[in-house]
């Protein structure tokens, strides 16, 4: 019985058998659970014109890397969905809205379906946020409705003064008068709900990653793409007469 020999697949090279070996696995990058991913509106929503289940549109405003390389550029775009309204009360109760995050898609296309949530909000606003579970507040208005009322009840007092100086009661009058004005002043209230939780078009919140999002080299590869810039239009001096040019003045030649 022969023994067949053992054939070695390679590449001779002056005497040096070069054994073939499988391409490196691509690199893969992963932005981790946990990461805080700054957004900008591009619609805006509210507890007063939007419902649940409307559709929220946002881009990325600053890039997120991972092991030193870009992974979601600026100008990547996420898409949302308003899941829980709360209108604020009359007297009582916050306007509340809750936004869920689910995909994102880079400028080549490339797309990650997920679920995240709301992280932080614009130092500016005036909503509150529940970091715990990423729901929005409107801010409360216990100032306001005290205000109305005691402006109510002065006007009322004031009045009750006049008409009871023209009757011969004064203290009568002022007393019924401010009685009046706070019962009006206090329907009013009742009447009136208090401010509604608004997200503005532009504004600046942040996405909290739930879970991480991993990419193969391959689906980094973003070619001549160059990030969006905020347009002049868009800034501060918008809207603003120019009184300045950069352009040279033409000269005409004197006359001879």
């Amino acid at each position: 019985m022969f023994l067949r020999p053992l054939i070695t697949v390679g590449f001779m090279a002056a005497g040096v058998v070069c054994l073939a070996q499988d391409a490196p696995p691509a690199a893969e990058y992963t932005v981790t659970a946990g990461t805080k991913v700054p957004l900008s509106l591009i619609n805006s929503i509210s507890t007063k014109h939007s419902a649940v289940g409307d559709r929220v549109y946002l881009e990325t405003a600053f890039p997120i890397l991972a092991d030193g390389r870009i992974v979601i550029p600026v100008g990547s775009y996420v898409t949302g969905t308003v899941t829980q309204i709360k209108r604020p009360g009359r007297v009582k109760g916050r306007g509340e809205l809750y936004v869920r995050f689910d995909s994102l898609t880079l400028p080549n296309g490339v797309t990650r379906d997920f679920r995240s949530r709301i992280g932080g909000i614009d130092g500016g606003s005036n909503e509150e946020l529940d970091r715990a579970e990423g729901k929005v507040k409107s801010e409360g208005n216990k100032a306001g409705d005290a205000r109305t009322v005691g402006e109510a009840t002065v006007a009322g007092g004031s009045v009750g003064m006049i008409a009871g100086n023209a009757a011969g009661h004064l203290g009568m009058g002022a007393g019924i008068g401010a009685a009046a004005g706070a019962a009006a002043g206090m329907a009013a209230v009742l009447l009136t709900r208090g401010p509604d939780a608004v997200l503005a078009k532009g504004a600046t919140i942040e996405m909290l990653l739930d879970c991480s999002l991993s990419f193969h080299e391959s689906e980094l590869n973003f070619g001549n793409y160059q990030a969006p810039r905020a347009s002049a239009s868009s800034g501060p001096d918008a809207g603003k007469a120019k009184t300045g040019s950069s352009l040279p003045i033409p000269r005409r030649p004197f006359p001879e």
